[in-house]
């Protein structure tokens, strides 16, 4: 994103990491100018009236019109489990539900608050999952990389042996959002 704009992400940004202080904390006691944030974080941070969000891939063009979270698997492991790889990409996609995904983030310590989670779900395009091409957001974020020289192949090679759709293009079929069964016995495994 920084090299989008034009700022050379080597030269002109001091890239602080670590788990303690986190960055959220380092900010919020003015340390660092900027954070790279994912929940919790900017919610806590915006509940306290601290700093200002600058981009949201959730809503900001052209990142929110390409899908932000996918799913990635080890081509052997998808060879050996293709029936655990089939439930995982229904898990995912079953995500789309916030009203019922929000609850179970709480419950399985993601988050300590509901309403963060809540608000995350909210502020994310989880039910466009069916418009978005899987496809396009690939080759969107690899030129990206590519262009800036973050990795050496084009858009076209990682496509052609980097993916393989035929999971994903078996469950948009299939897949009914409101169906509540979807999503209990891949939670109780």
């Amino acid at each position: 994103m920084a090299a989008d704009v034009g700022l050379d992400p080597v030269n002109d940004i001091h890239w602080v990491t670590g788990r303690s202080p986190t960055p959220a904390a380092l900010f919020a006691d003015r340390k660092i100018n900027a954070f790279l944030g994912f929940p919790p974080e900017p919610q806590d941070l915006r509940a306290r009236h601290i700093g200002h969000v600058i981009v949201s891939t959730g809503r900001d063009r052209p990142w929110s019109q390409y899908f932000y979270c996918m799913l990635g698997a080890n081509r052997d492991y998808v060879r050996s489990y293709p029936v655990a790889t089939k439930r995982a990409i229904r898990a995912d996609l079953c995500a789309s539900e916030p009203e019922r995904a929000d609850r179970r983030l709480v419950d399985r310590r993601y988050t300590p608050r509901y309403d963060y989670a809540s608000q995350t779900l909210n502020e994310n395009a989880y039910d466009k999952w069916r418009e978005y091409d899987a496809e396009d957001a690939v080759r969107f974020y690899a030129l990206r990389l590519h262009e800036f020289g973050f990795i050496k192949s084009n858009p076209q090679k990682i496509l052609a042996e980097g993916t393989d759709w035929r999971f994903l293009n078996e469950r948009v079929g299939s897949v009914k959002i409101n169906d509540p069964s979807l999503i209990e016995p891949i939670a109780a495994q």
